[in-house]
C-alpha cells in the first residue's frame, strides 16, 4: 500500500493532487436506519460523470481565506475542507448545513442565489448574518488515489435530525437528488438503478453498518482518520483494487474490471 502520509497536505515529493471535501448528510427516519443525501452527477462532468455521490467538490482558495480569517487557531487544511463542504452543499442542493442560526427554506433559497452569483461563501454569511460552525461536520475519512490530478478528499458526516427539508438540484453539475439509507443505495447500485464509484461504494458499505448517527460517530472514534490510497494488487491472476485494513471498512476491494473509478 502507499506510503503517503496519514493526513495533512500531500508532500512536495508526492503526486500533485486537488484538495476536495464531501459530506455525508444524515436524516433520521421514523422507522429504520437513517437516510443519506446523494446527488447524481451530470454525465458531462469530468469526475464521476453520471454517478451518484455525496455532495461536495474541490477546496477553493476563498474557502481557505475564510477559514483562516474566522478560525485562525484551527487546523487549516481540515477547516478549509469543512468550509468547502458547507459551500458546496448549499450550491449543489440548496441545503444550509453547519450554520448556527435556524435557517428557513426561503432563506436557504435566497442564500443559494447569492452564492451562485458571488461564487463564495463569505458574502452569503455577511448578507444573512450567519455564523458557521465547521465542527458540526465530523471528519470521517480521507481518500486519495495515488496519481496526479486526483482528488485528495476529506469525508465528513453531519446530522440534520428529523423532518423534511427543501432541496433542489442545481441542474448544472448534477441532475438528481435523493434520500436513501446506505443499504437502500447499495441495493439500487446492485440493481443498476444508480452508478457508484469505488470510494462511494466502500463508504456505503461502511455506513450501512450503522443504525443511528451516534453509532457512526462511535465507529469514527474507533478508527483514527488516515489517508486511504487505493492500490492495485493481483489475486489468483486477477487484478483487484483494494484499500488497506484498519480504516473501519468491512469490504476492502473488488476486481478492477468491475470498479468504477470516476
Amino acid at each position: 500500500m502507499s506510503s503517503y502520509p496519514a493526513d495533512g497536505p500531500m508532500p512536495p515529493d508526492g503526486p500533485e493532487v486537488i484538495p476536495a471535501a464531501t459530506v455525508v448528510i444524515f436524516r433520521r427516519s421514523e422507522s429504520g436506519p437513517p437516510q443519506l443525501l446523494m446527488v447524481q452527477r451530470s454525465r458531462e462532468m469530468r469526475f464521476a460523470g453520471g454517478a451518484a455521490v455525496f455532495p461536495g467538490g474541490k477546496v477553493d482558495p476563498e474557502d481557505r481565506q475564510l477559514a483562516a480569517r474566522l478560525f485562525p487557531e484551527a487546523d487549516a487544511e481540515i477547516t478549509a475542507a469543512r468550509v468547502a463542504a458547507i459551500r458546496e452543499t448549499l450550491e449543489e442542493t440548496g441545503l444550509a448545513i453547519g450554520v448556527r442560526e435556524r435557517v428557513s427554506a426561503a432563506q436557504a433559497r435566497e442564500a443559494r442565489g447569492v452564492l451562485l452569483e458571488q461564487g463564495q461563501l463569505a458574502p452569503v454569511l455577511e448578507a444573512f448574518g450567519w455564523t458557521i460552525e465547521p465542527e458540526k461536520l465530523t471528519l470521517y475519512a480521507h481518500w486519495c488515489p495515488p496519481f496526479a490530478r486526483a482528488f485528495d478528499t476529506r469525508f465528513f458526516v453531519t446530522d440534520l435530525g428529523t423532518g423534511d427539508v427543501e432541496i433542489t438540484v442545481d441542474e448544472t453539475e448534477n441532475t438528481h437528488l435523493f434520500w436513501a439509507s446506505a443499504s437502500a443505495a447499495l441495493q439500487m447500485a446492485e440493481e443498476g438503478q444508480i452508478s457508484v464509484i469505488f470510494p462511494t461504494l466502500r463508504n456505503l458499505e461502511r455506513l450501512a453498518q450503522f443504525q443511528t448517527f451516534e453509532a457512526a460517530l462511535q465507529d469514527i472514534a474507533r478508527h483514527p482518520v488516515r489517508r486511504i490510497c487505493p492500490t492495485r494488487v493481483e489475486r489468483e491472476g486477477e487484478v483487484w483494487l483494494e484499500i488497506a485494513e484498519g480504516h473501519g471498512y468491512p469490504v476492502l476491494g473488488q476486481p478492477l474490471a468491475s470498479a468504477k473509478r470516476g
